[in-house]
């Protein structure tokens, strides 16, 4: 197994995922919703990652490549917003393996997301974290993202 403080996190590559990688970004959602405490569910997974599969105007998904080894996945969803002046977009989940966690790859991912965000036409970049995750809050922040501390997302499932 290649270890990320052994590279350059600049030799770490995003490919789109495809509907040819449904299988292991599925696989990779699954360890991310076990790792998360998130129910899991292949069917309900599946469809949903369907649309995101691509170049679609839902969404991308992309791999993380390092050096030929796939080690986590990143998934952009996008919206609208009034507020911000168009096209938004949620950073809906991102996982690494374990290994590769804490040593520049997180930075170095979400750095190329904001790029390519930007080129996507997104005006805002939104994202949750955990409260207790201390080292994720830190790193949102080193990159410029802000808690909105008048708001609290809420959600209905339906």
């Amino acid at each position: 197994m290649i270890r990320t403080e052994d590279r350059n996190p600049a030799s770490l590559k995003l490919r789109l995922a495809t509907e040819n990688d449904k299988m292991i970004v599925l696989e990779f959602v699954r360890q991310y919703h076990d790792y998360d405490n998130v129910p899991f569910d292949e069917t309900i997974t599946k469809s949903a990652l369907k649309p995101l599969l691509g170049h679609t105007d839902a969404g991308r998904i992309w791999l993380i490549d390092l050096d030929g080894s796939t080690i986590g996945y990143i998934a952009l969803c996008f919206g609208y917003s009034i507020e911000f002046g168009g096209r938004d977009a949620f950073v809906e989940e991102i996982y690494l393996l374990k290994e590769h966690r804490g040593k520049g790859a997180g930075r170095a991912v979400l750095e190329d997301v904001l790029s390519k965000a930007r080129k996507l036409g997104v005006k805002a970049l939104h994202l949750e974290v955990d409260r207790r995750n201390e080292r994720a809050r830190h790193l949102y922040s080193s990159l410029g993202f802000s808690l909105r501390e008048r708001y609290h997302l809420m959600s209905l499932v339906l």
